[in-house]
């Protein structure tokens, strides 16, 4: 059985462009524009796998993170913030939050399969 993932972006263009690269690797991809549609699609179906924007419209990924580390599902899975933000602080912000990792925009598919298969259990 594959592993799911989420992505979890307001850029479509992005969530096609990760949805290629993970798919393209076997992955079982499902795709939400905001931080709150991702809040509900994770609330019915289990991911392995989550990856999320920062700058975002409603609910940014920082809040998005630590809405789902509240939650005793998704307490452990790993998280990626792939964003254009690059700052030591926001990093510091994504590791307070729960990030497991962080990815800068725009993304390599090498390497980021290599992230993906280092964190996936």
């Amino acid at each position: 059985m594959s592993k799911s993932i989420l992505i979890v972006d307001d850029s479509a263009s992005i969530r096609q462009m990760l949805g290629f690269t993970l798919k393209s690797a076997g992955f079982d991809v499902d795709e939400a524009p905001s931080g709150q549609d991702a809040v509900t699609k994770s609330q019915r179906k289990n991911y392995n796998l989550i990856f999320t924007d920062q700058n975002m419209p409603g609910m940014d990924g920082l809040t998005l993170i630590k809405t789902l580390r509240g939650t005793a599902t998704y307490r452990s899975v790993p998280i990626l913030m792939l964003t254009t933000e690059s700052s030591d602080a926001m990093k510091q912000a994504g590791r307070m939050a729960g990030a497991t990792g962080w990815l800068v925009k725009p993304f390599d598919p090498v390497k980021l399969l290599e992230v993906v298969r280092k964190v996936l259990p």
